[in-house]
């Protein structure tokens, strides 16, 4: 497999985020709480991906390596705890933004720790998404902005904590099965949003049967998809450029929010998307020594 493939699988899971306000809004609209929905996204998602790694896979890992993953979920589900916190007192708008600072600490987390320090064009890409970002929120033109610490340090925290994940889906146990690597992850992540959020839901029946097709949907494109395809992918491109590829979440929840919800978006909006496009898109830009561009992954990345 080529490495841009690894790079498209890394933005295929970003987009799989993407997908899961829509499924979100729609859950609440139906009259389910933050807790059931979040509970009810984990695990569901985690059922399916055992499921799926019991299906198709047959190699066995050894305690050291389950533990391992099983801790790499915890930031998995402190992502969703802490960006759940912060809508409680933040715009939607602002709290992705916050959010989406996910972008530069993940260059950062690199450089610290597998001494890559940020090249001039991955520094003007994480430019570009930020930007874009805040364009795309439509933050600049709100009459109104509800901002307070709590839902900033929330926020911020949800950011590192995403950041986190990604770095360690492209360094812990590179060579396990993606399929149990996904499961294990999910397993970790459903244990931590328990913790925070006790699944009464699982003991009201007719809240559980009810929120059966808004959690396959939310563990399919949440808890299922994004481990594994970073999984895949990650180790490849390296958790710098993954946290730029990731980003296009946010295009995907403008596109949908209006296609599907028929939410109107601005003109701005639009243009924060294609901000937010071309700025993945430069951090894959090279040249020739004749000073032409063409796309491609460097091959430094691939570890």
């Amino acid at each position: 497999m080529k490495l841009w493939h690894y790079a498209l699988i890394v933005f295929l899971g970003g987009c799989c985020y993407g997908i899961l306000s829509t499924f979100v809004k729609l859950a609440y609209a139906a009259g389910y709480t933050v807790s059931a929905v979040t509970g009810g996204q984990y695990l569901f998602g985690a059922v399916l991906a055992w499921l799926a790694a019991l299906l198709t896979n047959k190699k066995r890992l050894t305690r050291k390596p389950i533990i391992k993953l099983l801790l790499s979920g915890i930031p998995f589900g402190l992502t969703g705890i802490f960006y759940y916190q912060a809508l409680q007192t933040l715009n939607a708008s602002l709290a992705i933004v916050f959010l989406f600072q996910f972008v530069w600490i993940g260059a950062l987390l690199e450089w610290v720790f597998h001494k890559k320090k940020p090249t001039k064009s991955k520094l003007i890409s994480i430019g570009l998404l930020l930007a874009g970002s805040v364009l795309a929120a439509d933050l600049l033109f709100q009459d109104q902005m509800a901002v307070s610490w709590q839902g900033s340090l929330w926020g911020m925290l949800a950011a590192f904590t995403f950041s986190t994940f990604i770095f360690l889906s492209s360094t812990v146990e590179r060579t396990a099965p993606p399929m149990l690597k996904s499961a294990l992850i999910s397993t970790g992540g459903v244990m931590t949003v328990f913790i925070v959020f006790p699944p009464t839901f699982l003991v009201d029946w007719d809240v559980f049967t009810g929120m059966i097709p808004y959690g396959l949907a939310l563990g399919i494109f949440g808890v299922v998809l994004p481990p594994l395809l970073f999984a895949i992918g990650m180790p490849h491109v390296g958790s710098g450029l993954g946290t730029i590829l990731t980003s296009s979440e946010l295009p995907v929840v403008i596109i949908l929010s209006s296609l599907v919800l028929g939410e109107a978006i601005s003109f701005t909006q639009w243009i924060g998307v294609a901000t937010i496009l071309v700025g993945i898109a430069s951090s894959n830009i090279r040249y020739d020594h004749l000073g032409k561009k063409w796309f491609k992954i460097p091959k430094t990345l691939h570890r």
